[in-house]
């Protein structure tokens, strides 16, 4: 209680409009291990995801060590190897990244939704929360300006996807805490 309450005097005395004050992220009460799954497909594009990811989680407490980082060779091949990862019970969270383009050649929107689909079959099925970063713009054509608005964006998305990543940790190891004590909230 006096650790959120420091918390919440902390950012009131900061000074409004500071871009360099960063509110205190809270602390889990241990190691959340995480494993990070990312297609190679347009891998300089995705990769601003990954990074993006790895310092924002940083920052939120989850250390670079206890991330491990899968390649595979593109976003259809994602589902299964977070299946796969999850089945380990080794993490607490799975982060999926990549891109689907429509190219022509195969039908864009049974990719996109096959692949949505799985993973979140994959999370319900084994209560290892899956984090999607699978990014499926309608028009990409690889031209230099296209490259650099979906590098932007992946980069927004993957502080995106850290904050959701360690704010449903914190809320589940809360929520199993509560289980685990017998003390169910709105019982």
């Amino acid at each position: 209680m006096s650790e959120t309450l420091q918390e919440s005097q902390d950012q009131a005395s900061a000074p409004a409009g500071d871009a360099a004050h960063r509110p205190q992220q809270p602390r889990f009460a241990k190691t959340q291990p995480v494993a990070l799954v990312h297609s190679a497909w347009q891998r300089d594009v995705v990769a601003e995801c990954r990074n993006a990811f790895l310092d924002e989680a940083e920052a939120r407490h989850i250390p670079r060590s206890a991330i491990d980082v899968f390649e595979v060779p593109g976003s259809f091949e994602i589902p299964l190897h977070v299946q796969i990862l999850a089945k380990t019970r080794r993490y607490t969270a799975i982060v999926a990244a990549g891109l689907v383009v429509d190219t022509g050649i195969y039908r864009y929107e049974f990719m996109s939704d096959t692949i949505i689909k799985a993973l979140m079959d994959v999370q319900l099925k084994t209560e290892v929360p899956v984090f999607s970063a699978v990014l499926m713009p309608q028009q990409f054509h690889e031209t230099e300006a296209d490259v650099e608005t979906l590098r932007t964006h992946f980069a927004t998305k993957g502080v995106e996807v850290a904050e959701a990543c360690a704010n449903t940790l914190l809320s589940l190891e809360r929520l199993r805490g509560q289980v685990a004590a017998g003390i169910v909230p709105g019982a």
